[in-house]
């Protein structure tokens, strides 16, 4: 980064107030009247019917739009464990996206924690005010833990951005790239880079959509994932397959999908060259990919690429997902967002992007024409169609799989399926 965008982001994050959210009163308080409503003696009415009955909280509080975005600060960025405090940036920028994009409050906390059971106690102790939690930056594998313990603890949705809303993306521009190359999930020898929280929940989703575990070769920096290593976690354990392949080239030859969730240039131009005809590449490493997209095109010119840059065609960019799931579990009073909401989030994406771009997404992409095919085969961010797709799939989905307190919106129009 130049010094000059440098000091413009520390400008911008100083002035004219310092930080990203503020909060802002939602009723009238400017009379006698006005005050004795939402303080005392007004107050002591709710209190006493959420004390009677708990689910009133969704009635007479903000609870029912309100999600906690939590980190430890263990994994922030790319700029690995800077601290809790450090954290906070990035976590009312999640606030920001979270309004910006599905109109959902957010509270950022951060939890100065080493221990994880300590983390865990200190969001089970709070998260009875919100409507969700959302946890951020949390470094593999603590973050498995610490989420499947919370999930089993509370009654309210607890998803990991970077493990899920990342793999809902992904899965979601996978189907879609496989489908204009004439491929079928099942079939394809998918190699993933990068054996941490994104890379995991990946597969794993993959796996639910129809992928083969036999087919999928995941490497981390001691190369593929193998039975015979001695040197794996639980959740790497879940992946290793008996193979004689060993490295990060023996896994990419002949194989149809490559994903990358790891650092840039790990993926040379012989290993590119390698792979199965119509290869299909998501190189997600921010903000050097593990291999160029000038580079990939000029070595193979079948290609269909994905990065997780907006200056390149295809963005996996994770505000596609999280605002619009937690908007559909919001709606609903979910008490989880389990699988079924989280495939339902991937098929209405994959819809949305077979629809015609409308003409203000052009022109806000300076572009005359763009159709589904290898350029355009995940939807823009800044699509307003996203709210019609994804929350009315995830909200049908969670009163489906009944994790749902209510019922499906009136307002929504179940979203169009593939």
């Amino acid at each position: 980064m130049s010094r000059d965008l440098k000091q413009e982001a520390l400008d911008y994050h100083e002035f004219p107030s310092p930080g990203k959210l503020a909060t802002q009163v939602s009723k009238p308080c400017t009379t006698q009247a006005e005050l004795s409503l939402a303080y005392t003696p007004g107050v002591a009415e709710p209190v006493r019917a959420i004390h009677k009955d708990p689910e009133a909280a969704y009635r007479f509080t903000s609870k029912g739009n309100l999600v906690a975005v939590i980190t430890d600060g263990t994994a922030v960025l790319g700029l690995g464990n800077v601290g809790a405090l450090a954290g906070k940036p990035v976590m009312e920028g999640k606030g920001v996206l979270f309004k910006r994009f599905a109109n959902i409050d957010v509270f950022d906390i951060e939890v100065a924690a080493e221990d994880p059971n300590d983390f865990i106690e200190t969001v089970s102790r709070i998260a009875g005010g919100f409507g969700g939690i959302n946890l951020e930056d949390i470094a593999a594998p603590r973050c498995f833990e610490i989420e499947r313990v919370l999930i089993e603890r509370l009654d309210i949705p607890v998803f990991h951005d970077d493990q899920h809303g990342t793999a809902i993306i992904i899965c979601a521009g996978l189907l879609n790239a496989l489908e204009i190359n004439g491929k079928a999930l099942p079939d394809a020898r998918i190699v993933c880079l990068g054996a941490g929280a994104a890379g995991i929940a990946s597969m794993r989703l993959l796996m639910k959509l129809g992928a083969s575990r036999e087919n999928i070769f995941m490497v981390d920096r001691s190369g593929v994932i193998r039975t015979e290593r001695t040197d794996l976690n639980p959740y790497k354990q879940e992946f290793a397959i008996a193979t004689d392949r060993v490295t990060l080239a023996d896994a990419m030859r002949g194989a149809d999908v490559f994903i990358g969730v790891s650092g840039p240039d790990l993926v040379s131009e012989s290993m590119l060259a390698s792979m199965a005809a119509k290869p299909v590449v998501f190189a997600l490493s921010n903000p050097d990919p593990e291999i160029s997209p000038t580079l990939a095109h000029q070595v193979r010119s079948d290609i269909i690429m994905a990065t997780g840059r907006s200056d390149f065609p295809n963005q996996v960019n994770n505000v596609l997902g999280f605002p619009f799931i937690f908007r559909g579990a919001l709606d609903v009073r979910a008490r989880a967002i389990n699988s079924e909401m989280q495939v339902a989030a991937v098929e209405a994406l994959r819809a949305l992007a077979h629809e015609p771009l409308l003409p203000e997404i052009l022109r806000a992409y300076r572009l005359d024409q763009l159709e589904f095919g290898p350029d355009y085969f995940i939807p823009k961010p800044f699509d307003p169609r996203l709210m019609d797709f994804v929350p009315p799939a995830v909200a049908q989905a969670a009163v489906d799989s009944g994790v749902a307190r209510g019922s499906f919106p009136r307002h929504y129009t179940p979203a169009p399926r593939r």
